[in-house]
């Protein structure tokens, strides 16, 4: 399905894999490779809130740097937080250690609605400016990525208030006001295109789209009220930038996610959680007509359980990521706070020497 190679996607063996390549050496990143894990971030975000660290420019460049700089990842993820874009908007929002985003107004009613979505996207100057930094630092030789919440799942802390473990007030509103849903879900995909705009000005290569919570919908839900405004939040990206679409505990969800990705890109590629196989999803794609390169999917609790288990599941996800189209290497979520730093090293080691 994709054999072009062009200037702008061939230098780099992250992005000749997202766009339908086996390098020569197979790339990896992980997710939250820039934040908790590193000593170096912890002494860097000292005094200062999650939300602070993020749109201050210098400092969000230092941290997305750190994993490249001691890991030697293919690629660095901006450092920020899928709350930016409605701290951005002058939404009241607080991420509690221990907790995590905290609303200080929910949307819970079609008023609500109306009052939130008067709000514009904001300023995302300091955005593009950490995004510039990190890109003048790295080179072309190591992509920077930038990515945004979907919709659903800021729209679903929007509702909850907070985290929630069900979603069910996100999932009764679809359901009971679907006019005020589409209001919600439309808005936050605004601000969720103003948020990767301003990364891709400041020279990401490729963006992710994480939608955290979407394994909580049925398929039919998430086709008819989801998809559509995931859409729109990468309707306004350059065709030609690779597209990576994540969801997690979404194994039902797979056709769906791929295919949001396959309309906003030339060069989609579908982001897999560890709850399935490869394999599997490979075939789902196929089954689908959706061939594509794959990101994925080493469970992160193996970083936890000791270097044997976590060589021979590395092995075994490569040795499966070779049947798509191209493959970047990750974990099937975000990396562990309490991981060893050194583990993470030596399996990038381990991943280039395959």
């Amino acid at each position: 399905m994709m054999t072009e190679t062009t200037t702008s996607t061939a230098d780099s063996p992250l992005l000749q894999a997202m766009t339908g390549h086996h390098p020569a050496v197979t790339p990896v990143w992980f997710m939250r490779q820039a934040g908790r894990s590193l000593p170096e971030y912890r002494k860097a975000r000292e005094g200062t809130t999650m939300l602070d660290s993020c749109l201050n420019p210098q400092l969000a460049a230092e941290i997305t740097c750190q994993p490249v700089r001691r890991h030697h990842v293919d690629g660095a993820v901006l450092y920020s937080d899928i709350m930016v874009p409605l701290a951005l908007a002058k939404i009241g929002v607080r991420i509690e250690p221990g907790v995590g985003p905290v609303l200080d107004e929910p949307v819970r009613t079609a008023d609500d609605v109306d009052r939130i979505t008067q709000r514009e996207p904001g300023d995302a100057s300091a955005i593009e400016e950490a995004a510039r930094l990190v890109a003048e630092e790295l080179g072309d030789t190591t992509p920077l990525i930038g990515f945004a919440g979907a919709p659903f799942t800021i729209a679903a802390y929007l509702v909850e208030g907070g985290p929630s473990r069900d979603h069910l007030a996100a999932r009764a509103m679809m359901h009971s006001d679907p006019q005020a849903w589409a209001r919600l879900m439309e808005w936050v995909a605004d601000l969720d295109a103003a948020f990767l705009a301003a990364q891709l000005r400041g020279g990401a290569r490729a963006v992710q789209l994480f939608d955290s919570w979407a394994g909580s919908l049925s398929a039919v839900d998430y086709r008819a009220s989801v998809a559509p405004f995931s859409q729109r939040a990468l309707a306004d990206l350059d065709p030609n930038t690779p597209v990576v679409h994540f969801g997690v505990n979404a194994s039902h969800l797979l056709s769906g996610l791929a295919q949001v990705a396959a309309t906003a890109s030339r060069y989609p590629v579908l982001g897999v959680d560890h709850r399935i196989s490869l394999d599997e999803a490979c075939a789902t794609l196929m089954v689908s007509g959706m061939d594509m390169p794959v990101q994925g999917n080493i469970d992160p609790a193996l970083l936890l359980a000791g270097w044997e288990p976590l060589e021979t599941a590395t092995r075994e996800v490569v040795a499966a990521g070779r049947q798509a189209p191209g493959h970047v290497v990750n974990l099937g979520h975000g990396v562990p706070a309490d991981t060893d730093p050194d583990v993470l090293t030596r399996l990038v080691e381990l991943v280039h020497s395959l």
